[in-house]
């Protein structure tokens, strides 16, 4: 598992405390992570201002994981791949981080506008100068990273990947395992809904994303609720744990996936423990879809969370 940073930054997630989130940075790296992801949009510098902060005489001990390729200079977020954007992106990121080199550098969302060779000989420029270690891409398709892997390795994909969002079953995970690339799973917990905690009535402050998200509108939200439900008394009966333990033990289940485990309060990690040292076995799994196709009529997928796509040119 991995450390997710984006609630950290507070953008979208209703603001964010500092003394917290080094409080939960610490705590994960306590609980034996060590890979933690940010992006400078989280918080457009904060999230990644606030792991740098923590992590100040931890660095040697944690793999960072980083993003770029987004850009919010004008008017709204739109993505940007182009080298002097990349460049300017490394420089920021690796001063916020107080660091003189990222473990993974990610290109956060593909920018058909850019071509994807010439976005992959800028990062393997990057890592060949010793500024990054490894090159990851997020919610990229298999015919993106065909061209991005004609100029660059690939260590990483990283797609939003959880009981309820499953799309990239069919294109993405078999790719990654054909040409050996580490899947780094966001959304593990769908954004809350798979934690148990979320009701009929929770409502969320300011900016939250959940405001915008059909899952959490009607009538979706009463049957993935519906679906939460069934799940967590099915994880009690057959493994005695919550419903959240079973959503990240399944993702681990699915095959070489790192999950990355949200977090903004210590906390929401206590319950990591819950989710070593076993297995769901593929009876279960059979369960657990037919309780899906039982309940969840109306599937829609994060197709809602994806920045604005720039013009070709």
């Amino acid at each position: 598992m991995a450390l997710g940073t984006w609630a950290i930054g507070g953008w979208m997630w209703g603001g964010t405390e500092e003394k917290d989130a080094i409080a939960t940075i610490h705590h994960a790296l306590d609980r034996g992570i060590n890979l933690i992801d940010t992006a400078p949009v989280y918080g457009f510098g904060q999230s990644e201002e606030i792991v740098g902060r923590a992590l100040e005489g931890r660095r040697d001990k944690v793999l960072i994981a980083t993003k770029a390729g987004l850009d919010w200079s004008g008017e709204g977020i739109v993505r940007n791949s182009k080298p002097a954007r990349l460049e300017k992106e490394l420089e920021d990121s690796l001063r916020r981080l107080k660091t003189d080199v990222i473990d993974i550098y990610q290109i956060h969302w593909p920018d058909e506008a850019t071509a994807f060779e010439q976005t992959a000989k800028t990062l393997e420029g990057f890592r060949r100068d010793g500024k990054i270690r490894a090159i990851g891409v997020s919610n990229f398709a298999p015919e993106h990273m065909d061209r991005f892997l004609k100029e660059a390795p690939l260590a990483t994909i990283q797609p939003p990947y959880n009981l309820f969002e499953r799309g990239i079953e069919d294109d993405v995970l078999p790719y990654a395992k054909k040409h050996d690339i580490v899947v780094l799973a966001y959304g593990a917990l769908c954004r809350g809904l798979l934690s148990g905690k979320i009701t009929a009535k929770t409502t969320f402050d300011g900016d939250d994303l959940r405001n915008n998200d059909p899952k959490f509108k009607a009538p979706r939200r009463a049957q993935y609720l519906a679906a939460v439900a069934k799940l967590d008394a099915l994880a009690k009966d057959k493994f005695g744990k919550s419903v959240l333990a079973l959503a990240v033990r399944w993702l681990l289940d699915r095959g070489d996936t790192i999950a990355l485990w949200g977090a903004r309060k210590p906390s929401q990690l206590d319950a990591i423990g819950d989710v070593m040292g076993w297995h769901i076995d593929n009876a279960t799994m059979k369960e657990i879809d037919k309780i899906l196709d039982e309940t969840v009529k109306e599937p829609v997928g994060p197709e809602f969370m994806a920045p604005a796509r720039t013009k070709a040119a």
